[in-house]
């Protein structure tokens, strides 16, 4: 069976009726989105999500970014039933989780992980790598998929680690960031030029079709894969 993927940074400041538009359009079977909200009425993603038929697991955090508390986490959302949810813990110093959910397609389990690394600007960082390994020891190795807006460029050590183990469904490393100034000052709005955002399966599971989306919903792209359950 082909399952589409979809993952997107979402943005807490995203513009929501851009965001809601892309997603029903492009009508994915698995969305795994980060920065969602759960607490602004505004905003809510996962009630759109809902009346579109989604099931969904879900781990909120809270996080002050330029003294700024934000409360916000790593969602999936599936067309198939969820059988089981969990958050995992990658670093308590600076919270970052992971979701898991244990999806029911056909007569077996598909494992999807969403999450979100911790911005270091796209500098070297060992608490980012250790949220790597971190993930790294948590993700079954077969029949599991990975997604996420790792905040990571391919050469960074968080990457290498993660490519060392997963399947990287990208070959060719597009861009996926950014597309407005804010929270990326050294970048060149002209062109989109660095990748953060990352689809990984486990080895055992073919990909085709790798996209990166259109939309100025969010700073960050979405992406998305086709993969063979």
């Amino acid at each position: 069976m082909k399952v589409k993927v979809l993952s997107w940074n979402i943005w807490v400041d995203g513009h929501f009726d851009e965001i809601t538009h892309f997603i029903k359009n492009f009508n994915a079977d698995i969305i795994c989105l980060q920065e969602v909200k759960d607490n602004d009425s505004e905003r809510d993603i996962i009630g759109f999500l809902e009346k579109l038929g989604y099931d969904y697991a879900f781990a909120s955090t809270l996080q002050t970014w330029d003294g700024k508390k934000y409360k916000h986490g790593p969602a999936v959302f599936s067309k198939f039933t969820i059988k089981n949810s969990r958050t995992y813990m990658l670093s308590e110093e600076n919270v970052r989780v992971a979701v898991r959910a244990d999806i029911n397609i056909g007569n077996q389990i598909l494992h999807v992980f969403s999450t979100h690394l911790m911005h270091t600007h796209q500098k070297s960082s060992e608490e980012q790598e250790e949220q790597a390994r971190n993930l790294i020891k948590l993700i079954p190795n077969k029949r599991s998929i990975l997604t996420g807006d790792f905040n990571a460029t391919p050469e960074s050590e968080a990457i290498k680690l993660l490519n060392s183990v997963f399947m990287d469904t990208d070959k060719t490393s597009s861009p996926t960031w950014s597309v407005y100034k804010a929270g990326c000052e050294l970048c060149n709005l002209d062109k989109i030029t660095i990748r953060l955002d990352y689809i990984f399966t486990t080895k055992d599971i073919t990909s085709s079709f790798f996209e990166v989306g259109q939309s100025r919903g969010s700073d960050h792209l979405p992406v998305s894969t086709i993969i063979e359950v």
